[in-house]
C-alpha cells in the first residue's frame, strides 16, 4: 500500500487539526497547568471530541463510533501531538476501547462503548508497575474468589488514572495475564495523582483485595488481548510523537524566518538550512514508517508487532532530534517557558517512556530477527 494518507484520511487530518487548533491549542495546556487544574484535562473538551466523532474513531458504528482503523486513530493522535492537547483519547478512545471491542461481552460493550464515543466518560489502562515498561514482569495478582476475582497490586504511570470512571487493570492469573474491568470507587482501590514533567497527568493506583465479578475479565487470561491493546497504544503514542516533532519543527521554521541577525533572517544561513533539511527528512521517514506499521495493524499482518516496535523506536529518535534541534536553533530563548519548544521537549521525553522506550523496542526488533 502507498505510504501516504488516502483522501478520506487527509480530510480527517484536516478536520482534527482545525478542531484542535481552535479548541485545544497549546494555550489550553498552559491554562490547565498554570491554574493547577484538579483534573489536568477538560471534560468539556473531551465531550467536544465526541461531538466531532474523534473520541469514537475506532469504535464500531453500532456503538456510536466511526468504525475506522489504526491509521485513522494515528491521524487523530498526530494532531493531538502537534497541538500538545491534554486529552483522554489515548487512554479511553484507544486503549480501553480496544480492550472492550476485542474482549468485552455484548453487555459491557453496550454499557461503555457508546459513552466512550460520546466523550461522556474516561477510562484508563493500568499496566506498568515500575519505572520502565515491562509487561512481562507484572506482579499484580488476580485470584479466583467464589464466582469472581480478588485483585491485589500496585500500578504506576496510569495515564488519566486519577480521573477515570472505569479502570482496565492488567493482572496475573494462573493462566496468564488478563485484563479486568475495575470500578475505581470500590473498596480497596486508592488513587494518587501524578503530575508529570510535561504537564500531562497520570496516577499511581494501589489495589488491595479488590473484589470484582466473574465477568470483569475481558477475553481470555492468556496475554494475547493485552499485547493487541498495547500495540494500538504504541502506534498511537508514536503518532503523537510524530505530531509533536512536526509541531516543534513548524515553530522552529517560523523562528528562522522571523529572527534576524546581522541584518538577515537567520534562516538564510546555510548551516541552519542544512540542519532544518536534515530534520525534515527524519520526520518524513518516521511518518512513512508509522503509516506502514498502522496499515499492518489494520490488516492483521504477521509482522505488525515488529513494525509497531520499529515505528515507536523511530518516532523516539526523530522526536528527540526535533525538540533538541528546536531548542538549539531558537538559541537561549528556547529554554525559556515563554517559547513553546520546551513544552514539546517535555512531552517527547514522557511519550518516549510510554509503552516502551527505544531500548525496549530495539530489543523486540532484535529478538524478532533471531538475535
Amino acid at each position: 500500500m502507498p505510504l501516504i494518507l488516502t483522501e478520506e484520511q487527509t480530510m480527517l487530518a484536516e478536520a482534527a487539526g482545525g478542531f484542535l487548533a481552535e479548541q485545544g491549542p497549546i494555550a489550553h495546556l498552559r491554562q490547565l497547568r498554570d491554574s493547577r487544574d484538579a483534573d489536568g484535562v477538560s471534560r468539556d473538551l473531551w465531550r467536544a471530541f465526541g461531538e466531532m466523532g474523534l473520541a469514537g474513531v475506532i469504535i464500531p458504528e453500532a456503538y456510536g463510533g466511526s468504525g475506522l482503523g489504526a491509521v485513522e486513530a494515528g491521524v487523530v493522535a498526530e494532531a493531538i501531538g502537534r497541538h500538545l492537547t491534554p486529552s483522554p483519547f489515548l487512554s479511553t478512545g484507544l486503549l480501553a476501547a480496544r480492550a472492550l471491542i476485542e474482549g468485552g461481552s455484548d453487555t459491557q460493550k453496550s454499557d461503555w462503548l457508546p459513552r466512550f464515543a460520546a466523550g461522556d466518560v474516561i477510562a484508563a489502562l493500568a499496566i506498568d508497575e515500575g519505572a520502565k515498561h515491562r509487561p512481562e514482569r507484572i506482579q499484580t495478582r488476580a485470584a479466583r474468589a467464589g464466582n469472581g476475582w480478588r485483585i491485589s497490586g500496585s500500578k504506576a504511570l496510569v495515564v488519566d488514572g486519577h480521573v477515570a470512571d472505569i479502570l482496565v487493570v492488567a493482572a496475573l492469573t494462573d493462566d496468564g495475564i488478563g485484563l479486568f474491568l475495575v470500578d475505581p470507587t470500590v473498596d480497596g482501590v486508592t488513587t494518587e495523582r501524578t503530575i508529570m514533567v510535561d504537564a500531562h497527568n497520570a496516577a499511581r493506583i494501589d489495589l488491595v483485595d479488590v473484589e470484582v465479578d466473574g465477568d470483569a475479565l475481558l477475553g481470555a487470561a492468556d496475554g494475547a488481548l493485552l499485547e493487541q491493546v498495547l500495540n494500538w497504544g504504541r502506534g498511537a503514542v508514536a503518532a503523537e510523537m510524530s505530531g509533536a516533532a512536526q509541531g516543534a519543527f513548524d515553530q522552529t521554521l517560523a523562528y528562522l524566518r522571523d529572527r534576524t541577525q546581522f541584518g538577515r533572517a537567520i534562516g538564510e544561513f546555510q548551516a541552519l538550512q542544512h540542519r532544518a533539511a536534515h530534520l525534515y527528512s527524519e520526520i518524513e521517514i518516521t511518518r512513512a514508517v508509522l503509516i506502514k506499521a498502522l496499515q499492518a495493524l489494520d490488516a492483521g499482518a504477521d509482522d505488525a508487532d515488529l513494525l509497531i516496535s520499529v515505528a515507536k523506536a523511530r518516532a523516539i529518535k526523530s522526536g528527540e532530534l526535533a525538540v533538541q534541534e528546536a531548542v538549539q536553533m531558537h538559541g537561549g530563548v528556547g529554554m525559556t517557558d515563554e517559547f513553546d519548544v520546551g513544552l514539546y521537549m517535555r512531552r517527547v521525553r514522557v511519550a518516549s517512556e510510554l509503552f516502551g522506550d527505544a531500548g525496549f523496542h530495539t530489543e523486540r526488533v532484535a529478538r524478532a530477527g533471531g538475535y
